[in-house]
């Protein structure tokens, strides 16, 4: 079933003002509609009820009712199936615990990730000349790991993980390059202004960000969702970065097999060139 999140993001440009307005609101309060008779929301959202009406048949359900029932149940299967960590737990607990978590995440992503985008992006990358990817702080570790995926494919990629070089690399790339910009959060100050900046040069701009209203999708072409709900003993986006992982592990696999004979040849001078390194 198609997440109704993400139908209300690939719906978003066809929408009216009202529309829009709803959308913007349901994508940054999603679980505190459930609640609410269709009046309330109407005056939370400024609009009235018969443009929030139109707003669910637009999203293929019969009404109101139908719309909270859809967000609901998508908002709540996290949730219901995510235990607490309690400090009374061993490691072997706490890894069971972490890895349902994760296993949830990724079922969850499969369910906002579009497929369009994700080809429009592994396409995108598979064309360009250069390849830049901003990363910071947790977000780094993803960025490395797809630049090393990439180069591995004969890709010209780097992966930026200081605001200054992001800032630098973003301005001089060109209508031929692509800029990738991944943010849990999709606030990222850095890397929301290197991709404004990438797109202000002419480059195709990517985001990986978990769905939900953020800044990143004013200067990003090609929409690349997660759904981790990071719980409350998570002080890193954890789960987030695992699901991010398997996108771009997606996009690799993707270009291996799709890519001309140069690419071909460039991942077995790869594999030639690391024999060296193993015994």
């Amino acid at each position: 079933m198609e997440s109704v999140l993400l139908k209300i993001r690939n719906l978003y440009p066809e929408m009216g003002r009202g529309e829009k307005k709803i959308a913007d609101w349901i994508l940054a309060h999603p679980h505190d509609i459930i609640s609410m008779s269709i009046s309330d929301f109407a005056a939370i959202c400024g609009c009235g009820d018969a443009t929030v009406f139109r707003f669910s048949k637009r999203l293929g359900l019969v009404g109101y009712q139908a719309l909270k029932i859809a967000i609901a149940q998508e908002t709540s299967s996290y949730n219901a199936d995510t235990a607490s960590i309690e400090k009374t737990d061993d490691c072997i607990t706490i890894f069971l615990k972490r890895t349902k978590d994760i296993i949830q995440a990724l079922e969850t992503t499969k369910s906002v990730l579009s497929q369009k985008e994700l080809k429009n992006a592994a396409d995108a990358i598979i064309t360009a000349k250069r390849i830049a990817i901003f990363g910071l702080g947790n977000s780094a570790s993803v960025a490395m790991d797809a630049q090393h995926k990439f180069m591995r494919a004969g890709l010209n990629t780097t992966a930026y993980c200081d605001n200054h070089l992001q800032a630098i690399a973003a301005s001089h790339l060109t209508k031929d390059d692509v800029a990738i910009g991944i943010s849990h959060s999709g606030s990222s100050v850095d890397i929301v202004d290197a991709l404004r900046l990438a797109s202000q040069s002419g480059a195709t701009t990517i985001c990986l960000t978990n769905i939900g209203s953020s800044p990143i999708e004013k200067y990003s072409d090609v929409r690349l969702y997660t759904k981790a709900e990071e719980t409350k003993y998570t002080i890193l986006a954890m789960c987030s970065r695992i699901s991010q992982l398997a996108i771009i592990d997606a996009i690799y696999t993707y270009i291996i097999y799709n890519a001309d004979e140069t690419a071909a040849e460039a991942i077995r001078e790869t594999e030639r060139a690391l024999q060296s390194k193993k015994y």
